[in-house]
């Protein structure tokens, strides 16, 4: 009965482990973009009918969805997080926008993002830093880059605007040398 008492609490623990694990992959707070904000940033990148909006770290995917329902761009986000992901899903229904725009569960990190004429990030500043080679690297020049709160250290932006005293800033990407 003691070796049973034992493995019950082995896997029990095993079970908390992966699952605090998981928790642990997901850290980063999930903190919705005001829609003031969003509208801000689409505004300042200059959003229109022919972009292809990405969100890294998209959230309930109200940026894509405001960038496809009032300026009429294709978008795509990227979270961690599963429920994230579907709330998005969800909300791009109810929208009316989702033959507009997708929704990937995944590591931005991991996602290619080169078709991106704008890309849209409201990450913590240490995330923001090491995406820049990979977003310098991947994105067309002329493309646009717009960061709610955050930016890019020593890559000074091309536009920096307040919205109810929160940053935003953009950054158009050089021609490749």
């Amino acid at each position: 009965m003691k070796s049973m008492n034992y493995l019950v609490t082995l896997l029990f623990l095993c079970g908390a482990l992966q699952l605090n694990a998981q928790q642990i992959e997901l850290d980063v707070p999930y903190v919705p973009t005001p829609q003031n904000v969003v509208e801000g940033m689409l505004d300042l990148a200059n959003v229109g009918k022919g972009d292809v909006v990405y969100d890294l770290g998209c959230g309930d995917g109200r940026i894509v969805i405001t960038a496809a329902k009032k300026y009429g761009a294709t978008g795509i986000g990227v979270d961690l997080n599963p429920e994230r992901i579907k709330e998005a899903n969800e909300n791009a229904r109810e929208a009316g926008v989702e033959g507009k725009v997708t929704f990937h569960e995944g590591n931005l990190f991991d996602f290619d993002f080169s078709k991106a004429s704008v890309l849209t990030l409201y990450l913590l500043p240490d995330v923001n830093l090491k995406l820049m080679p990979k977003i310098l690297s991947e994105m067309k020049p002329g493309s646009r880059v717009v960061s709610h709160a955050f930016d890019m250290g020593d890559w000074k932006p091309d536009g920096q605007i307040s919205v109810d005293g929160k940053s935003v800033f953009l950054w158009i990407i050089p021609e490749k040398e």
